[in-house]
C-alpha cells in the first residue's frame, strides 16, 4: 500500500509539473489580437507634402533639396556619387524630415507625395531592387470590424449558407449603400462599354474607375466583393468576374512579367502600390500566418491597391478547392532572367500569405489569432468508483493492482482538489499569474499529500 501511494505521489506531481510547463488559455477567456508592430526606426510619420514645406522653411535644406533634384534629372547613381555637390545634398538631407517622409494612399495630394517620395528614394536606392520598402505609412490598425462583418455575413442559418450564393450576397450588400452603388455602376459601365468591333472597352477609363472605387469605397464593401467565400462554381465565377476582367485583366497576348513590373515602376503611384503589396504580402515563416505581423488586412488591402492598373491581379479561374491569383503575364521569353521572373509571378500565383488572408476573410477567422496547434488544458480526472473493465487483459495478472492504484490516485486528486482548491479545477492559472506562484502552491501540496496517504 505504502508503494502504491508513492506512486501516486509520482503521478499527482508530474500532471502538476506538465501543467506549469505547458500552460493553456481556458476557453472563456478569449484570445487578444496581437497588433502589428511599428517597423524599427519608424518615427513620427510626416507627409512627404509636408516634410518639403518644412524643408523649404529652412535654407540649407532647400537648397540641397533643389540641388539633388538636378542631380536626379537624367544621371545614373554612379554619376550622381562622384559629383560632390550631389554628395553633400545626399548627407544634408539624410537628416531631413524628407528621409523618413511617408504617404498615405487616398490622401488629397497622394500623387504629388508619392512624387516627393520617389525622387528622394530612387537617389538613396543602390541599383534595381527586387522588393521595394513602402512609400505608404505601415498599416497599424486591423480593422477587425470589417473581419466581423464578414463573419456575421458568414454566420447564418447552415441550411441557408449551404445554398448562400456569398458573392451575390456581397453584390446585394453594395447597392444598399448609395457610395458602393454608385462607383460600382459607374466602373461596371465603364469597362462593358465597347468602342468599337476591334476595341471592346478603354482600358485606361476602366482601370480609372475602378482605381476610384476601391480607393473611395470602405472595405466592408470592397472587401465583400473581392474575397466573398464560395462552395460552387457560380459563385467563384460571379467572384472572378467582380473587376470586369474581359476589359480591365485580361488580353490578347501576355506580355512578360518582367516587362510589366518595369512598365509599372515607371509611374509613381503603380510603383508605389506594387512595393506596399510586396511589403505587406511578402510571405514569411516567421509568423502563424505567414504575413508580416500577421496582418491579414494589410495585405488585403495592398492586394486591393493593385486593381485599376497594368499588374492588375485575379482570379486565374472559376475553382472552389483552391485559390490561385495572378496578374495577366508570363515569364516567356525571359532569357537569363528567367529566375527572378519566376521569382516575381510566384509572389502572387504560390503565396501563402495572400492565399491565407484572402481564406480567412472569407472564413471570418481573421478576428482572433491563435496557434496553429493549441495546447489542450490539463484538467483533473473525475472520480471514479469503479475502474471500466480491460477485456483484452482481463486475465493479467496487473490489472488488479493497476485498477486499485488508478482507483487510489484518482480518489486522493478528487479529495484534494475539493478540500484544498475548492476553486481550482486545472493546475494552469486562468490568469495566467507568474510561474513561481503556481510552483509555490504545489510545493506546499507536498506536506498535505504526505499524511493523507498514510506515509
Amino acid at each position: 500500500m505504502i508503494l502504491a501511494n508513492a506512486f501516486c505521489i509520482v503521478l499527482f506531481l508530474d500532471e502538476a509539473v506538465r501543467s506549469l510547463a505547458v500552460p493553456s488559455v481556458p476557453a472563456s477567456v478569449p484570445v487578444p489580437v496581437p497588433v502589428p508592430p511599428v517597423p524599427p526606426g519608424w518615427r513620427s510619420p510626416v507627409d512627404c507634402v509636408r516634410a518639403t514645406e518644412q524643408c523649404a522653411a529652412e535654407a540649407g535644406c532647400s537648397s540641397r533639396y533643389r540641388t539633388l533634384r538636378q542631380c536626379l534629372a537624367g544621371r545614373d547613381r554612379n554619376t550622381l556619387l562622384a559629383n560632390r555637390e550631389c554628395q553633400l545634398a545626399l548627407e544634408v538631407l539624410h537628416e531631413s524630415p524628407l528621409q523618413r517622409c511617408r504617404c498615405k494612399r487616398g490622401m488629397r495630394k497622394e500623387l504629388q507625395c508619392l512624387q516627393i517620395y520617389w525622387s528622394i528614394h530612387l537617389g538613396l536606392a543602390e541599383g534595381e531592387e527586387f522588393y521595394e520598402a513602402s512609400p505608404y505609412e505601415p498599416a497599424t490598425s486591423r480593422l477587425s470590424d470589417i473581419f466581423r462583418l464578414a463573419s456575421i455575413f458568414s454566420g447564418m442559418d447552415p441550411a441557408t449558407a449551404s445554398k448562400s450564393n456569398h458573392c451575390l450576397d456581397a453584390a446585394k450588400a453594395c447597392n444598399l449603400n448609395d457610395n458602393c452603388k454608385r462607383l460600382r455602376s459607374g466602373y461596371i459601365s465603364t469597362c462593358s462599354r465597347a468602342l468599337s468591333a476591334a476595341e471592346p472597352c478603354s482600358r485606361r477609363k476602366c482601370h480609372k474607375a475602378l482605381r476610384q472605387f476601391f480607393d473611395r469605397v470602405p472595405g466592408e464593401f470592397t472587401f465583400r466583393l473581392l474575397f466573398c467565400s464560395c462552395k460552387d462554381t457560380a459563385c467563384a465565377e460571379r467572384r472572378r468576374q467582380t473587376i470586369v476582367p474581359s476589359c480591365s485583366y485580361e488580353d490578347k497576348d501576355k506580355p512578360n512579367c518582367l516587362d510589366l513590373r518595369g512598365a509599372c515602376r515607371a509611374d509613381h503611384l503603380c510603383r508605389s502600390r506594387l512595393a506596399d503589396f510586396h511589403t505587406n504580402c511578402q510571405a514569411t515563416f516567421q509568423s502563424l500566418t505567414s504575413c508580416p505581423g500577421d496582418n491579414f488586412q494589410a495585405c488585403l488591402g495592398s492586394y486591393a491597391g493593385l486593381i485599376g492598373f497594368d499588374i492588375t491581379p485575379n482570379y486565374v479561374d472559376a475553382s472552389t478547392t483552391s485559390i490561385t491569383i495572378s496578374p495577366w503575364c508570363s515569364c516567356k521569353g525571359s532569357g537569363n532572367m528567367e529566375e527572378e521572373c519566376e521569382k516575381f509571378l510566384q509572389d502572387f500565383t504560390e503565396n501563402p500569405c495572400l492565399r491565407n488572408a484572402i481564406q480567412a476573410f472569407g472564413n471570418g477567422t481573421d478576428v482572433n489569432v491563435v496557434p496553429k496547434n493549441p495546447n489542450p488544458a490539463v484538467t483533473v480526472l473525475p472520480k471514479v468508483e469503479k475502474s471500466p473493465a480491460l477485456p483484452d487483459d482481463a486475465n493479467d495478472s496487473n490489472t488488479a493492482y493497476d485498477t486499485g492504484v488508478i482507483s487510489t490516485c484518482t480518489s486522493l486528486q478528487a479529495q484534494l482538489t475539493t478540500d484544498v482548491m475548492p476553486e481550482q479545477k486545472t493546475f494552469t492559472d486562468p490568469k495566467a499569474g507568474s510561474s513561481r506562484q503556481r510552483e509555490t502552491r504545489i510545493l506546499l501540496l507536498v506536506p498535505i499529500l504526505i499524511p493523507a496517504l498514510g506515509l
